[in-house]
């Protein structure tokens, strides 16, 4: 793994807004006295639904919350990469996926959009909106290429299909995610082509049966 390092241009400070304070409470609660250290990885996304991403203020803030050395919390927001730790765009943080059955089903071009729309892997566009970054398997090979752009993901994209998604979110809006040719889970494209028959499973095939040694239903 390549070392994760903070930003060098950090906030003064940080603290929560009221309906993230009420959310820090709810999930150190879920924890018994003594462990509510174990929330630090839901306070770490609480920042990061906060501000986009985490930075030095808010991992002393969550430390000081849950009685930890800041050292600790440091480790775990380097430790894994779904925490940003620099700023992202503010209307689109794009994860574009690089591996095998994405390349072999035309991430390439995913990227290259990126490169051509945004800027350089791993820094905000010119105009503060995007970020992008290529990442691992994110786990929907089936719908291959496909790319994560904040919380949702995006599949069986084309550079056209691509395109249009981030001239949506650069006009604001919040296009519905999923495959993009319309297939249904990792359904082939057309369609289911197996077990389509609905008699196997809406019941009306099922015939009755007969147990054997069933108990008798007769009062003894």
């Amino acid at each position: 793994m390549s070392i994760r390092r903070l930003s060098p241009n950090q906030p003064d400070s940080f603290t929560f807004r009221p309906e993230f304070q009420a959310e820090v409470k709810r999930w150190i609660a879920n924890y018994p006295e003594g462990k509510q250290q174990s929330a630090v990885i839901p306070l770490l996304w609480l920042v990061q639904k906060q501000e986009g991403w985490v930075s030095e203020p808010a991992i002393r803030l969550v430390a000081e919350t849950l009685g930890m050395p800041v050292i600790r919390v440091l480790e775990v927001a380097t430790f894994y990469t779904m925490f940003m730790l620099e700023p992202v765009g503010t209307h689109a943080l794009v994860q574009v996926c690089g591996t095998t059955p994405c390349q072999l089903r035309g991430s390439a071009e995913i990227i290259e959009v990126c490169k051509r729309r945004i800027g350089p892997h791993d820094h905000r566009s010119a105009d503060g909106k995007f970020y992008w970054q290529e990442v691992e398997c994110m786990g929907a090979c089936a719908n291959a290429p496909m790319a994560a752009i904040n919380d949702y993901y995006y599949e069986d994209l084309t550079a056209e299909t691509f395109e249009k998604l981030l001239d949506d979110f650069a006009a604001g809006k919040k296009p519905a995610p999923g495959s993009m040719i319309g297939r249904q889970g990792a359904a082939p494209e057309g369609g289911p082509t197996t077990l389509t028959d609905p008699s196997l499973y809406d019941g009306s095939a099922a015939k009755p049966i007969t147990i054997p040694n069933l108990p008798s239903k007769e009062p003894a």
